[in-house]
């Protein structure tokens, strides 16, 4: 998500938000964007994990980051409207996991 206000011609880091939580993106807090400019940040992807290990939680609607309505359990964020799929958070795991520029790991099993 964007900031309020923010200057679509101008982005800065801290326009960006994370759907989730509301974080800005900053150097020291790993983001990933999904679809029309959503994003999640490394904190909120832990806990998306952390959850699905749990059994996850169902949700009805369309995924924030792909936007496909999906049947499959999600995490849904307990202070926004903002939900991710299976898929993505395994894709955002993997591009996470990859990325050695970056300090993030999956949380231990």
């Amino acid at each position: 998500m964007h900031r309020p206000g923010s200057d679509p011609q101008d982005m800065q880091p801290t326009d960006f938000l994370c759907d989730f939580c509301e974080r800005p993106w900053s150097e020291r807090t790993p983001f990933i964007e999904g679809h029309h400019g959503s994003c999640i940040c490394g904190d909120c992807l832990s806990l998306a994990i952390v959850e699905r290990r749990g059994g996850g939680t169902a949700s009805s609607g369309s995924c924030t980051m792909c936007l496909e309505h999906r049947e499959d359990l999600r995490w849904r964020s307990p202070r926004r409207d903002a939900s991710i799929c299976d898929r993505c958070i395994d894709q955002a795991t993997t591009v996470f996991g990859k990325d050695r520029s970056i300090d993030w790991s999956p949380p231990a099993a």
